[in-house]
């Protein structure tokens, strides 16, 4: 395997941000009620990911090692406002579902330890690689446990039925103790298939 594609590969799963690395809990937890929410989360979080990744990658051996951090969060707070003038202008349902948790973003520790570990050592087209694999793992796990939420909490997936008018919501999945939840089991699943597998 080619270290790019090795970078690219590492955070959809040996290295997920949601699953094994355990990251960005906050907004995990707080916008997977919905599968579209999840998708809106999972692609600005990717853009700011790859984004701040190649622009922190080309600047690493300018920036000062003192203000470093301080540097990194300067970067990725410009392309989370970016991202969120967009989505106000273009996506607005979903901007308003997202809330707080969009600006939150700039704080979030999967981009900034991406940031340190990752982009401010190493060339632009494997930061590039980093980011999207990092971004898609991200996006991934939202969405699996989304679709979980939103099935057994409103019976339908993306605003589909799927399980039909006689279904009863199943209305914890869709609360913040069905998050920890849903999320506790995505985790001990994907620890046992580890396991087994030894990925």
């Amino acid at each position: 395997m080619t270290p790019l594609f090795n970078d690219l590969v590492n955070g959809i799963w040996k290295e997920n941000p949601i699953f094994r690395l355990v990251l960005g809990m906050c907004s995990t937890l707080a916008i997977t009620t919905q599968a579209k929410n999840a998708i809106g989360m999972g692609l600005a979080v990717t853009f700011v990911l790859v984004c701040s990744n190649l622009l922190i990658s080309a600047l690493r051996n300018i920036i000062p090692d003192k203000v470093r951090l301080a540097c990194f969060i300067v970067v990725v707070a410009t392309f989370v406002t970016i991202v969120d003038l967009v989505m106000a202008g273009f996506f607005f349902e979903l901007h308003k579902a997202m809330g707080i948790f969009i600006p939150l973003i700039v704080v979030n520790c999967i981009i900034l330890g991406r940031a340190e570990a990752f982009a401010s050592k190493n060339p632009i087209l494997n930061s590039l690689m980093d980011g999207v694999g990092m971004g898609i793992g991200y996006t991934l796990a939202l969405l699996t446990v989304g679709c979980i939420r939103e099935l057994l909490g409103n019976g339908s997936i993306f605003g589909l039925s799927l399980l039909g008018p006689r279904y009863i919501p199943f209305l914890l999945a869709i609360l913040p103790p069905g998050a920890f939840i849903a999320l506790g089991l995505l985790l001990g699943l994907m620890n046992k298939v580890n396991k087994k597998f030894a990925f």
